[in-house]
């Protein structure tokens, strides 16, 4: 996995015109990215893997665990 790995679209407008916004790093709270379409910046950051996804264990599968 590549260091900044860029989001395809913005999570409140839906649209693709996004921009690394720069300026306001916090170590290890992700990057953050600017939206021309509806003018937010948001970061996104990768937090981990559960457990039991990693462990091959049984638990919900799909959006079961969504409930």
């Amino acid at each position: 996995m590549s260091e900044r790995a860029a989001p395809h679209y913005c999570p409140y407008c839906g649209d693709e015109d996004l921009v690394p916004h720069e300026g306001d790093a916090e170590k290890g709270a992700g990057y953050a990215w600017a939206c021309y379409s509806c003018a937010r910046v948001f970061r996104v950051k990768f937090v981990g893997l559960r457990g039991a996804a990693v462990a091959g264990g049984a638990g919900p599968t799909g959006t079961e665990g969504n409930r």
